[in-house]
């Protein structure tokens, strides 16, 4: 099947993710670059307003340097459609992460060479691995001092339980830092004869014993340039793009986003052997299959006031199946009604243009007024939901304290929209009027206050509860269910689609409620699936 009959299987779908710091805003800015969708890196951080990376849009995401909400951008380079999702670093922005990698085919593990694997890094591993999601790893920042190749190397693979297949090796690292060599195309990635300046050309060489690396590099780095390579070979698996597919074996790319080294060879590999769109599991055992002529997708984000003059709602569609044209008429399945898509858009972070035709794999923006949320599923007809989409337990709750009382309907008019963008959760305590936010981390409240403030014009604060964590209760026996209720009123709450949440004051209330309560399940996550 060639790419004009199935213009899916052009599409590249990937997310970049990584511990906060380790150059992921960078190294997005440098792919974009690379893909022609920015004209020069430095313009994104020229003047003012522009000085953040093109990713990072959001007020706060510039004051504070970090990102804390996930962008799409798509751009083509070479017949390849790439949609390259980027992905909040910061751990208290986990969950929006997480739901992004179920919209992706394909993952970039981008590692600081001087800090190797972190926290996050791993915790964002195992989702990949969960989902069976391919990764690519990325050992960035090796212009600086670093750690040794060979022990990054065994780091990945006894950390993560997975195959490493070198792909590149540094030449030398920090201060003497001359490129990377390219061992399967014997290529020597260099600047112009500066040491440790910005990548500007490939040079080709026979092998490591080549006059132009014997020339140019220092003996000692070229002594250990060869060891890696002879190490590498006989120590790590050759590159099987099987085992790359199935999530078993990881290519590992050396390079320094700020100096360009790595990256028009990470855009050659995904290229090349990143997959094309996969299927989406759904409710019944079905699975959608993205050759399949009926349109499907599904919302895996919101997003409120991407444009503060418009105050508009934009919901994140990653098409399944089928090819989407503007226009067309598709059913929300969750509410039994059919919606006019007439203004769909293509993103560049918070630029767009109209997408007049969109296929399996695409991230299309649909503009609403609140009618779609995450893990809502648009077809054309048939009454399916895609799966797989997780909502998390809080690990902090706080209960809100409105300054200005005149003010409770845009308060819980922007609560609503934020929880419905999955940056927080709201939940609404059976007995008392003051709603309580939960989130994963304290930062995200933070972005709370700020967020309503710029864009609700509300002032709010916060108080702590008694409570530290939620879960969701469930029970096979819906009268058993409701005793539990009644007896329980102080410390249940409903979430913001009524679903029932025990709020715990501890660990061991968590364990001793549990026991005395067998037939009650008390759930740390739960499937976001909207049926109506």
């Amino acid at each position: 099947m060639t790419t004009a009959a199935a213009p899916y299987l052009a599409r590249r779908t990937f997310a970049i993710i990584s511990h906060p710091d380790a150059g992921k805003t960078t190294l997005t800015e440098k792919l974009l670059l690379s893909g022609g969708a920015i004209r020069a890196a430095g313009q994104v951080r020229a003047r003012g307003e522009r000085r953040r990376a093109r990713s990072d849009w959001m007020k706060i995401e510039q004051e504070r340097g970090i990102s804390v909400s996930s962008s799409v951008m798509t751009f083509e380079r070479r017949g390849i459609i790439y949609n390259l999702l980027d992905t909040p670093g910061h751990e208290d922005f986990s969950e929006d992460t997480y739901r992004t990698l179920t919209a992706v085919d394909a993952a970039i593990m981008v590692i600081d060479a001087a800090k190797g694997i972190e926290t996050q890094t791993r915790k964002l591993f195992e989702v990949c691995r969960l989902r069976d999601i391919p990764i690519i790893t990325f050992v960035n920042k090796i212009d600086r001092e670093g750690r040794h190749a060979l022990e990054i190397l065994d780091e990945i693979q006894e950390a993560l339980a997975l195959d490493v297949s070198p792909m590149t090796w540094p030449v030398g690292m920090g201060s003497d830092f001359f490129g990377v060599y390219d061992g399967k195309k014997h290529l020597f990635c260099t600047s112009d004869g500066e040491r440790g300046g910005p990548y500007t050309q490939a040079k080709p060489v026979t092998g490591i014993d080549d006059p132009i690396l014997v020339d140019t590099v220092f003996d000692r780095v070229l002594a250990e340039l060869s060891e890696n390579v002879e190490l590498g070979e006989a120590g790590y698996a050759a590159f099987d793009p099987e085992s790359f597919l199935e999530g078993h074996l990881t290519p590992v790319f050396f390079g320094s986003a700020l100096r360009d080294y790595g990256v028009e060879d990470l855009l050659d590999f995904i290229a090349e052997h990143a997959p094309a769109p996969h299927s989406q599991p759904a409710t019944g055992g079905r699975v959608i299959a993205p050759d399949e002529p009926d349109v499907t997708g599904f919302v895996f984000k919101v997003q409120a006031n991407m444009d503060p003059k418009h105050r508009d709602r934009i919901a994140f569609v990653r098409l399944c199946s089928g090819t989407f044209k503007r226009g067309m008429r598709l059913k929300h399945v969750r509410a039994g009604k059919s919606i006019a898509v007439s203004a769909p858009i293509f993103f560049f972070a918070e630029e767009r243009e109209i997408a007049e035709e969109a296929f399996p794999g695409d991230v299309i923006g649909v503009p609403n007024h609140g009618q779609l949320r995450v893990g809502d599923t648009l077809t054309e007809g048939e009454e399916i939901h895609v799966t797989g989409l997780p909502a998390f337990a809080p690990e902090v709750l706080r209960r809100v304290r409105l300054s200005d009382t005149m003010r409770v309907k845009q308060m819980r008019q922007g609560l609503q929209d934020l929880a419905e963008e999955g940056l927080v959760q709201i939940f609404k305590p059976d007995l008392g009027s003051n709603w309580i936010v939960g989130v994963v981390g304290m930062l995200q409240l933070d972005v709370v206050i700020d967020r309503l403030k710029n864009e609700y014009t509300t002032e709010i604060g916060f108080e702590t509860v008694p409570y530290t964590t939620a879960r969701w209760i469930e029970c096979a026996d819906p009268l058993k269910l409701q005793k539990f209720i009644e007896a329980n009123r102080m410390s249940v709450a409903l979430d913001r689609d009524d679903k029932p949440v025990f709020l715990f004051k501890s660990n061991w209330e968590v364990n001793y409620i549990g026991e005395k309560n067998p037939d009650i399940g008390f759930r740390e996550t739960r499937e976001i699936v909207h049926t109506h």
